[in-house]
């Protein structure tokens, strides 16, 4: 009896154990890997697509959408690229706050540019109710799109809720509203009033999928190795400043031309950016809306872009040598961060 007793034991002792699921290790996150391979049957990949035929090319990339898209952009343009014939060509879709509660949905696309070769294919419409494009506002920043028998639901980016904290700001600046670029950097706007200047400040408080590096030309600057993007160290704040944007890419249209395209247009409920424009700017009075477009289609607006297209490192250095002269001025100070106050010292 004992042993039986000593055996039955044992065996519910198994028996539980089997019941027992061991825990796992967390799934790893890993990177997705891209290969040569890949890329080669990419571009050598024959397709039927009608590459100058603009409503053959919306309906390859409407349909080739998933049924809901966050865009993540503050201009609200959902990007898209794609190979034909070799070439790489580039678009995007956008629901623009200006007019896309009337039914507008803007369509472009054009061959991905280069420096050593010319546009061979631009196309834009604006697509409304009479393409068979119906846009209708679900709820917020939410729309849905149906064209022919599909649905898509574009979920805007609903930044609302953020603002600076207040270590992150002076007084003499007005929060204009956030930037979420499309290089995946994120910023806060600001406007200094006494320095009559707007600033990109970059928003570290989010993840910032970049990696900087000293610039080799000022202590005071460093520089994204992904993005080319180039901030000043504040030394009166702690906060960095973008000062630099790499004219390379400026130049060739890419993710990484500068936030001047990603203002938080959906964030502007008052007049505070019209304000500001034509506080720097007197001449603009009457002439601008509170999107700082000049004319009536939202075809044109005001630029803000503060910070240099710089070609080389050393092209920076400006800033530094400025912000040191301006010494306890904090009005000149912040001034150096406006490209266009600066002359390089040889011009002096």
């Amino acid at each position: 009896m004992g042993w039986l007793k000593r055996f039955g034991l044992i065996s519910a002792l198994i028996i539980f154990a089997g019941m027992i699921t061991p825990s796992r290790a967390p799934a790893k996150t890993l990177p997705e890997l891209r290969t040569n391979q890949q890329y080669i049957e990419k571009i050598s990949k024959k397709t039927d697509l009608r590459i100058d035929d603009l409503e053959n090319v919306f309906d390859f990339v409407f349909g080739s959408l998933l049924d809901t898209v966050k865009v993540y952009p503050t201009e609200n343009y959902y990007y898209f690229s794609f190979y034909q014939g070799g070439i790489k060509f580039a678009g995007n879709l956008r629901l623009d706050a200006f007019d896309r509660d009337k039914g507008i949905l803007h369509f472009a696309y054009f061959n991905a540019f280069t420096r050593w070769n010319e546009e061979t294919t631009n196309k834009y419409k604006s697509l409304s109710a009479k393409d068979g494009v119906i846009i209708k506002k679900l709820a917020g920043l939410s729309y849905r799109i149906t064209y022919k028998n599909k649905s898509v639901i574009f979920q805007l980016n609903d930044l609302s809720a953020l603002v600076p904290p207040a270590t992150m700001t002076r007084k003499d600046e007005e929060y204009i509203g956030p930037v979420y670029d499309e290089s995946g950097l994120q910023f806060f706007l600001v406007y200094n009033s006494a320095a009559k200047v707007f600033h990109f400040i970059l928003n570290d408080l989010a993840p910032v999928p970049e990696q900087f590096s000293v610039s080799r030309s000022s202590a005071d600057i460093v520089i994204g190795s992904r993005t080319g993007f180039a901030f000043y160290r504040d030394k009166l704040l702690d906060r960095k400043i973008l000062v630099g944007v790499y004219e390379g890419n400026s130049m060739v249209n890419n993710y990484f031309d500068g936030p001047f395209d990603q203002l938080p247009d959906n964030f502007i409920k008052t007049n505070r950016l019209q304000k500001a424009l034509i506080d720097q700017s007197p001449e603009l009075a009457g002439t601008i809306d509170r999107f700082g477009n000049t004319d009536k289609k939202g075809e044109n607006r005001v630029l803000i872009a503060p910070y240099m297209y710089y070609q080389y490192e050393s092209d920076l250095v400006v800033f530094s040598q400025c912000a040191s002269a301006a010494k306890s001025d904090a009005v000149s100070y912040y001034a150096c961060f406006r490209a266009e106050n600066l002359v390089p010292e040889e011009q002096r």
